[in-house]
């Protein structure tokens, strides 16, 4: 029997970030085409508890700590001519074990999930090889870059340079390169020598969600936000991540303050784990609540009023706008936000595309309760009907050379 061989940056558990996500529910799916046998790395001690659950769907694994300081993935990187994020992420236990695993299991295809984890295949695997970018890092560096003077804009100008190489390289030999929406295959694809472009398949797979997961009937709203008077606004995410850093920033100091001159006892609260001290500092003032890592991101989602995305740099589709839109919960997200979610804009959610139309349109929510509510329930109905993980991932059997809509096991 053919096997799979799965590289992922990040163990895909728990649940609870968006690459985590997509990699989780990716690898469940792997599990029922065909065993599959994976090789990962662990953050910190959360993800070490995790070990049980990855051995439960993997006939067998390899979990790695990843604990390279950054400033030397950074020399690495300089030396080898590498991206950081290869260096990063590199480490000799990995390395053997996927030596190991193609030399004695019939390992028929690849699946990388993520551009770095691409440096584990070997030059001679003659199998097929699907390459999951989720979204085009390099651009998002070279974003960064552009916000940035001094030593950290030309780092991260750097690796945009390099990694769009390393993109470039990684699309030339894969069998098929996933996106995760149209609009970053079209980014990624614009940055492609035409070569390159037409030695691989190209393809949009969207991020799915399992409404029966996300369902506001089946928790509780969290006491503690509820105990916090005032409407309030959410935000949800991984807090050491820049993106959402910088979009909770522009809430708390250009979205929230005009949404305050109508509505005075507005609240806003960020959820999301490793807020960094910039952001803690807000906590309890003005209105602002960052509250970290919490056991049940749905518990917060259910006591808001209202979810705001005000995403500036935005890769992809957001797996925090997906939750809150399953959970009845209407959303004010910027266009970036929006991007990938085929969901129309005054129905489904509202887009506002600067701060005053964001802040305009989460007062008209929050003075018309109504309104609100049926925009929450026809998001809900939207996700139910549309954005399922198993529609998402249909195709991956036959991008892996296995029939199409293969399931094989019960996993």
């Amino acid at each position: 029997m053919s096997e799979i061989l799965f590289l992922a940056h990040r163990i895909p558990f728990p649940p609870d970030r968006g690459d985590k996500i997509r990699s989780h529910h990716v690898l469940r799916h792997l599990a029922k085409i065909a065993p599959v046998h994976v090789a990962t790395l662990a953050e910190d001690a959360f993800d070490r508890l995790e070990e049980g659950r990855l051995g439960e769907l993997a006939q067998t694994y390899a979990l790695a700590h990843r604990s390279k300081p950054l400033p030397l993935a950074g020399l690495q990187a300089l030396a080898l001519g590498q991206p950081i994020s290869l260096t990063a992420f590199h480490s000799q236990t990995l390395q053997a074990y996927v030596e190991q695993v193609l030399s004695t299991r019939p390992i028929s295809a690849i699946y990388v999930f993520s551009g770095q984890m691409g440096q584990y295949v070997p030059a001679d695997f003659e199998g097929r090889l699907v390459v999951d970018f989720v979204d085009v890092d390099s651009a998002k560096f070279e974003a960064y870059a552009g916000e940035k003077r001094g030593p950290r804009g030309w780092i991260d100008g750097r690796e945009g340079r390099v990694l769009c190489r390393e993109e470039e390289h990684l699309a030339r030999r894969a069998d098929t390169s996933l996106l995760i929406s149209r609009n970053e295959c079209e980014l990624f694809a614009s940055r492609l020598a035409q070569d390159a472009l037409h030695a691989t398949s190209l393809r949009a797979m969207a991020n799915g969600i399992d409404s029966t997961v996300f369902d506001p009937d089946d928790v509780d709203a969290e006491q503690a936000m509820l105990a916090v008077d005032g409407p309030k606004a959410i935000f949800t995410g991984q807090m050491d991540y820049a993106p959402n850093i910088a979009a909770v920033k522009r809430a708390i100091g250009l979205v929230m303050p005009l949404v305050r001159e109508e509505i005075p006892g507005a609240t806003f609260h960020v959820v999301g784990r490793n807020p960094p001290a910039s952001l803690r500092a807000h906590h309890g003032i003005d209105g602002n609540f960052v509250w970290g890592r919490v056991p049940d991101i749905r518990q917060w989602l259910k006591a808001a009023d209202i979810a705001l995305v005000p995403l500036e740099i935005a890769r992809g589709v957001q797996n925090k706008v997906l939750e809150a839109m399953s959970m009845a919960l209407p959303v004010v997200l910027s266009p970036g936000a929006a991007t990938g979610i085929d969901a129309s804009d005054g129905e489904h959610f509202c887009i506002g595309d600067s701060n005053n139309a964001l802040a305009d349109a989460v007062v008209d929510l929050l003075k018309a309760p109504d309104c609100a509510e049926a925009m929450g329930q026809a998001a809900r109905e939207f996700i139910v009907e549309q954005a399922g993980w198993e529609a998402a991932l249909a195709p991956l059997a036959g991008y892996l050379g296995f029939p199409e809509g293969a399931l094989c096991n019960a996993a």
